[in-house]
């Protein structure tokens, strides 16, 4: 080699960038440990969604002989905080209680109504939001052996109703065949659960000053639908429908009026009721074949229960029932085995009016702002007064129990969760791994050089 030549090849290696072999070497390193680090908090967050999420989605074989053990607890109270939904997993399975009113806790954050839910057989809590105010027993009612909730569709003119499955989760929806109808509301149950009675709200002129009902016999597949009546509408008070015990006959008040029909929508019987007395609710049959009115002292917060022949209307043998007084109104849930008649009583709000005499006043003896609480009570034959079975907190205001549940007879004492529901365990495990996983990012850097830091020490 010549010495022009080498002369040449230094500057021409002079000439050449020196390459940071360290530097990109530890710029490398770093950026690899800051994607297994940025992986590794992605696995666990993952990981701790799946434990927090797979005990949710997980679907528990059903227990055919779950409601063996169904029973009234003796007092309920407001749903927990974050509690879980009645559609959410694991499901809750048939319900005992549902109830709803105008307390904190039923409410929402956007004021939507909330209808609380509680187990056939422990004090497993769940809600249904609703999104409407909707009393429970009125307009969202409990299938006979508690598996099933109806309800209507909402403030929408949807003429439809949704039938919510507490063991399965799954939501069907029953829309209305009635022409114009703006809205559906459910009645009443048939004692096998497989058919509802339904009241269609139609509007008689094109400006809607007034409406008209529509009653109906409707399967649950929605595939047969039996008018049962048709007629203006007027201010309900109370259940104003109820199936005989098998199934084949229904009792419904319009106004004045209670008409017997069959299942095919014939009218068996209709007679004007008495003063003062009403149909008195889902469990107005009873097992002879008579119903049963609820009847108010005139002038006074006094209600008791008569016995009359469903034919005709006349009064048969009195019932040895206690009365109930000091309330806005009873309702008639059911009859338990020991002949005992379980009623829900509204006690009044102290500053709404103790007796609603007028006609047009009906409907506001169960309305929310004239009710401070209720209570379910068993009148029992030849008891001197009437026995409490399950009391309420105040702005409780409605509630409706599984006929399974009142014939069973069975009551428990009860323990009603505290503290917060499993939906805010779950958003708070979500938000502090979200809020730990950006921390981690932004502070990548320095995390990186800690451990190449770490790294140095234990070479040394």
């Amino acid at each position: 080699m010549t010495a022009r030549l080498r002369e040449t090849l230094h500057a021409a290696a002079a000439d050449v960038p020196a390459y940071p072999v360290y530097e990109r070497a530890l710029a490398t390193a770093r950026r690899s440990r800051r994607r297994a680090v940025l992986a590794a908090v992605v696995v666990l967050v993952l990981v701790a969604l799946t434990g927090a999420v797979l005990p949710l989605t997980r679907t528990p074989a059903v227990d055919p002989a779950a409601g063996a053990d169904a029973a009234l607890p003796d007092r309920i109270a407001l749903p927990p905080l974050g509690a879980l939904h009645a559609t959410d997993r694991p499901r809750l399975g048939p319900a005992s209680v549902i109830f709803s009113g105008q307390a904190a806790r039923l409410q929402g954050w956007d004021e939507d109504g909330i209808v609380g839910v509680v187990g056939a057989d422990s004090d497993r809590y769940r809600i249904l939001s609703m999104g409407y105010e909707a009393p429970v027993g009125e307009q969202v009612i409990l299938s006979p052996d508690g598996r099933y909730m109806s309800r209507p569709a909402g403030l929408s003119d949807d003429g439809r109703v949704d039938i919510i499955d507490l063991v399965t989760g799954r939501t069907r929806q029953l829309r209305s065949k009635v022409a114009d109808s703006v809205g559906t509301t459910p009645e009443a149950w048939s004692p096998d659960g497989s058919q509802l009675v339904v009241d269609d709200t139609v509007p008689t002129d094109p400006m809607r000053s007034s409406y008209r009902r529509v009653l109906s016999i409707v399967t649950l597949d929605g595939e047969r639908w039996t008018q049962l009546a048709d007629a203006a509408q007027q201010p309900i008070f109370g259940s104003p429908v109820a199936f005989a015990p098998g199934g084949g006959r229904v009792a419904y008040q319009i106004g004045r009026t209670v008409t017997v029909t069959g299942l095919d929508g014939r009218t068996v019987s209709t007679f004007e009721l008495p003063a003062e007395s009403w149909l008195a609710g889902k469990g107005a049959w009873t097992t002879d074949g008579a119903l049963t009115l609820i009847s108010r002292k005139t002038g006074t917060t006094d209600w008791s229960l008569r016995r009359v022949d469903s034919a005709t209307g006349r009064d048969t043998t009195p019932l040895p029932l206690p009365g109930v007084t000091g309330v806005t109104a009873i309702r008639l849930l059911g009859w338990g085995p020991d002949g005992a008649a379980l009623v829900v009583a509204y006690q009044p709000e102290p500053l709404s009016p103790d007796r609603f005499d007028q006609p047009l006043e009906l409907d506001q003896r169960t309305a929310y702002p004239n009710v401070r609480s209720v209570r379910v009570l068993a009148l029992a034959p030849d008891a001197t007064a009437p026995r409490t079975l399950m009391t309420a907190p105040e702005q409780v205001l409605a509630v409706d129990v599984a006929d399974s549940v009142i014939s069973g007879g069975r009551t428990r004492d009860a323990n009603p969760p505290g503290g917060v529901g499993g939906r805010f365990w779950g958003w708070a495990l979500l938000i502090t791994l979200v809020i730990a996983g950006i921390a981690v990012y932004h502070c990548r850097n320095g995390l990186a050089l800690w451990l190449d830091d770490r790294r140095v020490k234990r070479a040394r």
